[in-house]
């Protein structure tokens, strides 16, 4: 009987003990575990100026007449002219585009009956800012009634702005190298970055152009803005 409550007893002893074993490692690797890894964070925003190259007018031609019929007819002679007349001032005409068409009653001014109808047509057209003047009185002598733009952009703005997103990355470096020098650290490498917005143009005013409708170009700004995670040592 002895023998048996021995042998239990040493059976016990070794099972604490391959348990003490086995926990004592995790609780020597918990202690090693590492401090956690030392970020900066900076937007970087970069900006490239450059010289508008293209324009972007809106033609709009209305004509009025006793049936809805008469006013769509007349309205797609007018439209067409003026169609017509902006490619012949140098627009591709790729780039002459008929944008809406509208037709509607024309009532008395207690709105009880009908008088005519009002057809509109407006036409967009796309070209340099050499030919921007020409284009406008081209559209305006042959019957366009009004005008909208330029709306002035870059052929080239998708080039521009990667130089821009360059100019972005740079900045956020300059920025990150500040903050870690003024916190006691050394800049590391990047961790993340990612992109912020989209290119932007932004005018400003500049020189005139020489057409009877002058065009001033100006220049804009392409920006764009990033941030970036940069990794820190003491």
């Amino acid at each position: 009987m002895r023998l048996r409550w021995a042998l239990l007893i040493a059976a016990v002893l070794l099972t604490a003990s391959a348990i003490a074993g086995v926990a004592q490692p995790r609780f020597g690797r918990s202690a090693d575990t590492p401090p956690p890894a030392k970020t900066i964070t900076v937007a970087g925003h970069g900006t490239v100026t450059t010289v508008p190259d293209r324009a972007t007018f809106s033609f709009t031609v209305e004509t009025r007449a006793p049936t809805a019929t008469a006013a769509i007819a007349h309205n797609g002679t007018e439209s067409a002219a003026v169609a017509e007349a902006v490619k012949n001032a140098g627009v591709a005409a790729a780039d002459v585009q008929t944008s809406q068409i509208s037709l509607s009653p024309q009532t008395t001014q207690d709105g009880l009956s009908i008088v005519g109808y009002s057809a509109s047509t407006t036409i967009t057209a796309k070209t340099t800012i050499a030919k921007a003047g020409a284009v406008v009185d081209a559209a305006v002598k042959t019957g366009a009634n009004g005008v909208s733009g330029p709306s002035l952009s870059r052929s080239d703005e998708a080039g521009l702005y990667k130089d821009a997103l360059k100019n972005a990355v740079a900045d956020a470096k300059d920025k990150a190298g500040a903050l870690a020098t003024a916190a006691g650290l050394t800049l590391g490498s990047v961790q993340s970055i990612a992109e912020g917005g989209s290119p932007t143009p932004i005018p400003f005013a500049a020189g005139k152009a020489d057409f009877s409708t002058a065009i001033e170009p100006g220049t804009q700004e392409i920006t764009a803005d990033v941030t970036v995670t940069y990794s820190a040592t003491s």
